[in-house]
């Protein structure tokens, strides 16, 4: 094959977005005709054909949750089309939004979507939801649930690439590339897996009981999501980090024997993101059954603040300030609020008429 022509093809073929199946057959297609004459004729034809399956392929694969100026990335090797720093952040649709979900997660990430030092990406963990969840249409309804609920919060689609994890079929072709450079070893030491062995040890029973191969592999596939889009900083907490430490460990095993591919991430972790804790003094987590929704009625919102767990502390006796009911009360009420808030603590307020107070402020 005449080797200006096949390196012209190659490289159309790496900066265009496309089925590896159409790659296939138009290289081969190219094998079998590239001893006609007039070539030139022949390789014009075969770009403009290249062209037009790529269209085909794109309207036959509608992709509903990804918005923004960005095409969905070729698989492993993004095409650099912004300047700027990435940040990429997801939430599991593994529950209706919660007012943790807002200010842990939403509320940071539009804020940083407003900053023009950088170039967001915010997706829906669809796949990531599967860990836990089984029922289709309930992860049908909170995917769309979350959806709905960052653009009600105030996510412009007009400046991040917003989409849904499962509309990315490369996402998971990648995760199992990783999965064939990561050591169990790594996995062994992630929180999420240490805590559910711990929990099946004090319980009696064998430490993998009740553990998938998608909880134990979770890490792997978050590498994915955030190497794929080439992410320089990933929103976490503290309570977090770990995943990008991990990630940075998945990503220097691949570099280390495949050359540098991939981006090393960061964390990023902003300081007045806070964790917010659930009616029970826990973080508040789905998981857990221990939120408070945010879209909740008056009455599902006075339901809820009235479960919020107090200790046993009569009306009269000071109150603890770092109580469940003034941490939630401190992160809607002003500064002026708050500090009469604490002195009504401090004074014996009861905690009947301190939750009244926080369905008030909320």
């Amino acid at each position: 094959m005449n080797l200006k022509y096949k390196n012209n093809l190659n490289n159309l073929t790496k900066i265009l977005y496309c089925d590896s199946l159409c790659c296939s057959v138009l290289l081969d297609l190219f094998v079998v005709i590239i001893n006609v004459n007039n070539q030139d004729y022949i390789i014009n034809y075969l770009i403009s054909l290249f062209m037009w399956v790529v269209q085909l392929v794109e309207r036959r694969s509608p992709k509903p949750f990804v918005t923004g100026s960005s095409p969905v990335p070729h698989a492993i090797k993004i095409k650099e089309k912004f300047m700027n720093k990435r940040i990429l952040t997801g939430i599991k649709p593994t529950g209706y939004a919660h007012i943790g979900n807002y200010l842990g997660a939403i509320k940071p990430a539009i804020e940083l979507s407003n900053n023009t030092d950088f170039d967001c990406f915010y997706f829906i963990a669809d796949y990531h939801a599967l860990t836990t969840l089984s029922n289709r249409e309930e992860l049908i309804e909170y995917t769309y649930n979350i959806a709905c609920t960052w653009l009600a919060c105030g996510l412009d689609p007009a400046k991040v690439i917003f989409y849904k994890q499962s509309d990315i079929p490369e996402d998971f072709e990648l995760n199992w590339i990783l999965c064939n450079v990561t050591p169990k070893g790594l996995m062994n030491r992630a929180h999420a897996y240490k805590a559910f062995v711990e929990k099946n040890e004090k319980e009696g029973v064998d430490k993998d009981n009740g553990i998938n191969m998608g909880l134990y592999n979770y890490p792997i596939l978050m590498t994915a999501d955030i190497i794929l889009f080439g992410a320089n900083y990933v929103p976490v907490g503290l309570d977090q980090k770990q995943h990008i430490e991990i990630a940075r460990d998945i990503v220097n095993y691949f570099n280390k024997k495949y050359g540098k591919v991939f981006i090393t991430p960061s964390e990023y972790i902003q300081k007045n993101t806070c964790t917010l804790v659930g009616l029970d003094g826990r973080k508040m987590s789905k998981s857990y059954g221990n939120t408070i929704q945010l879209f909740s009625t008056e009455e599902q919102l006075r339901k809820n603040i009235n479960k919020i767990v107090t200790d046993n502390k009569k009306p009269g006796e000071p109150k603890n300030l770092d109580c469940t009911i003034n941490k939630i009360y401190k992160l809607f009420a002003s500064e002026e609020q708050s500090k009469a808030f604490d002195e009504k603590l401090l004074n014996g307020l009861g905690w009947g008429d301190a939750k009244k107070e926080l369905f008030e402020v909320m």
